[in-house]
This record gives structure tokens, C-alpha cells and sequence, in this order.
């Protein structure tokens, strides 16, 4: 059966599953709705299982599309690679660009971002991916994740996007109530919100004075009664007076602003929570990841001003 997937298989099968129906791919690759069926039910008779679940309005695909498309994508996307590497395309980004983000961050900072990215580069077919935890580095899921804080991985690239800080923080009514916590030891007698994402251990906050051989961190083991793995909930969790948060400065910079929320021990510093875009060594000379990364960094710098 060597024939039974074709070259030309791959870019079809990937424009329709993102077209979401046979009449849309059918515009998107400019034939009729019967040429795409036609095609569709080739592709299928030559490997031998369905790949798309078909109704009248709307189709999905089965397990097997599924397998197929990711693989189709990770061979376009290292066709795409091999392009740029020769210097084919370097000149216009173009082909598909697979974005991985965390929930909140990726929806209200990246999204926006790609929707500008997507005009700009009509060329550029872009996925967003949002997730709790980011992907494994050594898994050939994503081209590009915006995600906190350097990978301690020298495998991929790291480029710093943006500075951004954790702070502690409390609504000034839960502050009113139970008192402002002078050290870090008094955090073990408050009300902690418990935030359960990515790698870190939970629970355990690090606080540090001073710099250079005159650094003291401090771990303190919180608890509190609310835990969530989404950052939304928990900074209104704060919001409504449930206890001392510790979240990232652009996420809740607004209610500081405003007086909703109050920074906690602000004479300590937490780890690096610093935004970086990261991406496999092999996408350096990638046109779309390149032009992506620095639209992203130039963005972020114009927010600051």
C-alpha cells in the first residue's frame, strides 16, 4: 500500500479540518463542495478507515483523523522548516504556526495579539493552543509558547518578551479583617489562595530580600480553603475578601490601580516570572516564527511605553 497517503493528502486534509465543513474548505481551496468530497473519500479508501464523521451540517473527525492530521501538520510544518533552511521562503512568512499559551495570559494578551498578527500575515496559518501547564519541551506539539519565567532546557530558545513580577496581594476588606502580614512567617497564619499550575510545588511560596551574596529566600508553606488550577478564579477569589493571593503583576496590576487590591509584603521579591517566547532550535531560521515572535516582543514593548 504505498500509495495510500499521497503528498498532496497532507495540505488538503489540514485546510479542510480547519474549515470545520466541506462547503468552507471548498471555498477556502477554490473548488466545488463534491471535488472536496471526492477527494476526502479517496484519501480514505486508500488508507482504509474513515477520517471524517460527515452529517449534513457539520462534520468532525474520527480518532484515526485525528492521528492523521497531527502528523500531516508536523510534516508540513518540518516542509516548512526545510524551506526556510534553504532560504525558499525566508523572505514571507507563510505555512502553519502552532502557538501554546497558559488559559488566562493566551486569552486576554495573546489572543488579541495573533488576531493583529493574522492580518498583518494573511500567509500564516495560526493555531492557539491554550493550556494549563505548558506543553513538554521535547514533545514536537508547538512551534512557539509564550510562557513564564526561562525553561531550564538549553534545547530550545528562550527570548525575553517582557519583564513581568508575582506580587502578593489581598482585597483591602480581607486586610481590614484579619490584619496585614508584617514578615513572611505571618502568611502561615492567613487565608493563602491556592493556585495549582505548572511545575512548582504548591502551596510553597519563595520570598526574597536583598541581592547578590546578601540574598535571604524564605519558603513558606501557605494554606487557605480555596484552590483553583484557573488564575481568573482565584484573583476573584481576592477580589471577594477570601484571602492573600500571589499572581502575576499583569494580571492583576489593574485592581492594584484601582485600590480592589493591595500589595502584601511589598519589600519582598518572588522567583522570576519574567514572559518568554520559546521555540525549538530548528525554527530559528523559521520566516513565521521569527515574524511572530518579534511582532509579540515589539507589542509588549509598546505597552510599556
Amino acid at each position: 500500500m504505498t500509495d495510500a497517503i499521497q503528498p498532496a493528502d497532507l495540505g488538503f486534509f489540514s485546510a479542510l479540518a480547519s474549515a470545520g465543513s466541506l462547503s468552507a474548505a471548498a471555498r477556502e481551496l477554490g473548488i466545488t463542495t463534491p471535488a472536496v468530497s471526492k477527494h476526502l473519500a479517496q484519501m480514505e479508501a486508500r488508507v482504509g478507515v474513515l477520517l471524517v464523521n460527515r452529517t449534513t451540517r457539520r462534520m468532525s473527525l474520527t480518532p484515526e483523523g485525528e492521528l492523521y492530521l497531527a502528523h500531516a501538520r508536523r510534516i508540513l510544518s518540518e516542509i516548512q522548516d526545510m524551506e526556510d533552511l534553504l532560504g525558499v521562503s525566508r523572505s514571507t512568512p507563510h505555512g502553519l504556526l502552532r502557538v501554546n499559551a497558559t488559559l488566562g495570559f493566551g486569552r486576554s494578551h495573546i489572543a488579541p495579539l495573533i488576531s493583529r498578527f493574522a492580518r498583518q500575515y494573511p500567509q500564516v496559518e495560526v493555531q492557539l493552543q491554550l493550556s494549563v501547564n505548558p506543553p513538554a519541551l521535547t514533545e514536537d506539539t508547538f512551534d512557539v509558547c509564550i510562557r513564564f519565567g526561562a525553561p531550564p532546557d538549553a534545547r530550545v530558545i528562550a527570548r525575553r518578551i517582557a519583564p513581568n513580577r508575582r506580587l502578593l496581594c489581598a482585597s483591602p476588606a480581607y486586610l481590614q479583617q484579619h490584619g496585614t502580614p508584617k514578615v513572611p512567617n505571618d502568611l502561615t497564619q492567613h487565608q493563602c489562595i491556592g493556585i495549582r499550575q505548572g511545575d512548582e510545588a504548591y502551596g510553597l511560596w519563595r520570598l526574597s530580600t536583598g541581592r547578590g551574596p546578601k540574598l535571604h529566600t524564605e519558603a513558606i508553606k501557605t494554606r487557605g480553603n480555596l484552590s483553583t488550577n484557573d488564575g481568573e478564579i482565584a484573583v476573584n477569589w481576592a477580589l471577594d475578601g477570601h484571602g492573600i493571593l500571589l499572581r502575576a503583576e499583569w494580571d492583576i496590576q489593574r485592581y492594584l490601580d484601582s485600590g480592589r487590591l493591595v500589595e502584601v509584603l511589598p519589600g519582598y521579591s518572588t522567583p522570576d516570572a519574567d514572559i518568554h517566547a520559546v521555540y525549538p532550535q530548528r525554527h530559528q531560521s523559521a520566516a513565521r516564527v521569527r515574524a511572530f515572535v518579534d511582532f509579540v516582543a515589539q507589542a509588549f514593548e509598546a505597552q510599556r511605553g
